[in-house]
């Protein structure tokens, strides 16, 4: 029983990043197509999914198409019940479902002028009144939250939900611009950057190339904000300490140094992911721990 998911490009697409993680951070069975955002291919990609015309979009193990992050969302909450996609108290889940629309409709300013670009951060950005008006509204809303809800853990309310999925790319953008927030915001944005599934997903995306990057701001460029991955580069001399790949257990082509250390993988794409962050992937460390 296994969905079907097309994104748009992980370093940039922050509706695909949403819809995503509302797979991957629940646990959801999902197997992922991708569309070209930025090679033409896009209406192409999507024939699949008519008659969708942006990412993401799903289809359902009954062959159901749903498009939308927000109607994607929903119908996987309505189909699985016996997981907490929304908070499981009444007016919780209320407030939950008001913040999520509120920010599937809002925040104008803050997409327009920040849009999402996970490779680095941006040195000096200067972000205008409007973009300021949008991040106060956030922190009032997140603050709601949190006094109302969220006492029980790091999240919106408490433990992971919808809620947090929909405000993961926001909590990104605040970092990418260095963008001024208080205290509280900044820890909530901390506690999404080092997430192990946001890891993933940025490090998939720093496995693709562009020439030239998307959304440049002609700014200097700084170290993304998040936690600091382990040293590494690929290499095409050594001897792997591993003898079989992490990921998929077949023999190793492909080399990479991480933290001085030697380790082999299947293929281009395994190797790259990994020097990309390779604490991100429980495989790969559980033989860099070994």
């Amino acid at each position: 029983m296994t969905y079907d998911l097309i994104i748009g490009d992980r370093l940039f697409s922050s509706w695909s990043l949403r819809g995503w993680l509302a797979f991957e951070s629940f646990g959801l069975p999902v197997r992922l197509h991708e569309a070209g955002l930025y090679s033409g291919t896009l209406a192409a990609d999507l024939v699949p999914f008519a008659p969708a015309r942006q990412v993401p979009a799903m289809r359902t193990p009954d062959g159901i198409v749903v498009a939308d992050s927000l109607a994607i969302a929903e119908t996987l909450a309505e189909r699985h019940p016996e997981i907490a996609l929304w908070p499981r108290d009444p007016a919780a889940r209320a407030l939950a479902r008001w913040l999520v629309a509120e920010m599937h409709a809002g925040f104008n300013a803050l997409r327009g002028d920040c849009p999402m670009m996970l490779a680095h951060g941006w040195d000096g950005f200067a972000p205008s009144e409007a973009v300021l008006a949008d991040l106060a509204r956030i922190e009032t809303l997140w603050a709601t939250a949190r006094e109302r809800h969220g006492a029980d853990g790091p999240w919106l309310f408490g433990e992971w939900s919808l809620a947090d999925v929909f405000y993961a790319p926001v909590a990104a953008r605040i970092a990418t611009y260095g963008l001024p927030v208080g205290a509280a915001a900044r820890d909530y944005v901390a506690a999404h950057l080092a997430r192990p599934d946001l890891r993933r997903w940025r490090a998939l995306g720093l496995t693709k190339r562009y020439d030239p990057m998307p959304y440049a701001q002609g700014l200097p460029q700084v170290a993304w904000p998040g936690p600091a991955p382990l040293p590494a580069r690929a290499v095409e001399d050594g001897t792997p300490e591993n003898a079989a790949c992490p990921y998929s257990g077949k023999p190793t082509t492909h080399l990479a140094e991480i933290g001085g250390r030697v380790f082999g993988f299947c293929n281009a794409g395994c190797r790259d992911k990994t020097v990309a962050d390779a604490e991100a992937w429980p495989a790969f460390m559980a033989v860099y721990q070994s």
